[in-house]
């Protein structure tokens, strides 16, 4: 159930082609790209956790994902990206049909920067050199013209001073900075975050934030699993609470968060805004 719907918002409208090309969608330009997501199962052996999803994201546009753990909101992110395979179901990202069967996966994924609770950095490299290996061995750039694009990357999400450190020299928020940055330098049309804060010390948590802010600023497409609701309200253009693999309610953050209309919303975020209430 939907508390509210945008037919505008729809990113759906241009047919998808399996095998677009990374030239014929502008991957690896900063153009956002749109996500379509209709029908959408997932089960784990008999566990069912996506239950036909629906879901539109237009370009540019920033939705958060709320709910309790277990809802299917890493999942559903996860299906995305094509890292797990949906059951049924279709998803559409910019030009390409990702449930397609002759998707070009890997065509696709450039155009997705993903960010997820660890950093998955390199501990051997440079926060520089892992910025640039990805870039280097995917996109065929230069050594000069990756670190170029990275430590722009970096100064956006006020790094660069640091670009020479190792990740053990770093703390938890500046290494998830890092991992921030490390997706940019990759020009998605398409950020997904998979609560970025999760494992953060709560000092450091406000840096990252501000980091996504700022992408959601300049018209990044993002689709964010969070609890952070101070965000959420703030950033997202919508609010998506999904409970038991079910959209149970969406809308306007404000209306979401502020006003929320079915039972189970309401519960929820009573619990996660006033946890000591009885």
């Amino acid at each position: 159930m939907s508390s509210s719907q945008n037919p505008s918002q729809n990113p759906g409208q241009n047919q998808a082609r399996p095998d677009a090309s990374p030239s014929d969608t502008a991957a690896g330009s900063s153009t956002a790209a749109g996500v379509t997501i209709t029908g959408l199962h997932k089960s784990f052996g008999d566990n069912e956790v996506l239950k036909g999803i629906d879901m539109q994201v237009a370009p540019g546009e920033v939705v958060c994902l709320i709910g309790a753990s277990g809802s299917g909101k890493s999942t559903l992110l996860r299906c995305v990206n094509r890292l797990e395979t949906p059951n049924a179901g279709t998803i559409t990202v910019g030009d390409h049909e990702a449930t397609h069967p002759d998707v070009n996966l890997d065509a696709m994924r450039r155009q997705i920067g993903m960010v997820f609770q660890q950093f998955n950095l390199f501990p051997h490299l440079s926060v520089l050199e892992n910025c640039t290996i990805t870039p280097r061995r995917v996109l065929g750039q230069s050594k000069a013209e990756a670190e170029a694009e990275a430590l722009e990357q970096l100064d956006t999400v006020g790094l660069k001073h640091l670009a020479d450190r190792r990740p053990d020299q770093l703390s938890g928020g500046q290494q998830q900075r890092v991992a921030i940055a490390r997706a940019l330098t990759m020009k998605p049309q398409l950020m997904l975050f998979d609560e970025p804060t999760s494992a953060l010390d709560p000092e450091t948590v406000g840096d990252v934030l501000a980091s996504m802010r700022k992408l959601a600023q300049a018209g990044m497409t993002m689709l964010v699993v969070t609890h952070e609701m101070g965000f959420a309200r703030e950033v997202a253009d919508r609010v998506v609470f999904m409970d038991q693999g079910l959209v149970v309610e969406e809308g306007p953050a404000a209306e979401v968060i502020g006003d929320p209309q079915q039972p189970r919303t309401r519960d929820f975020l009573r619990r996660v805004l006033n946890p000591l209430a009885e």
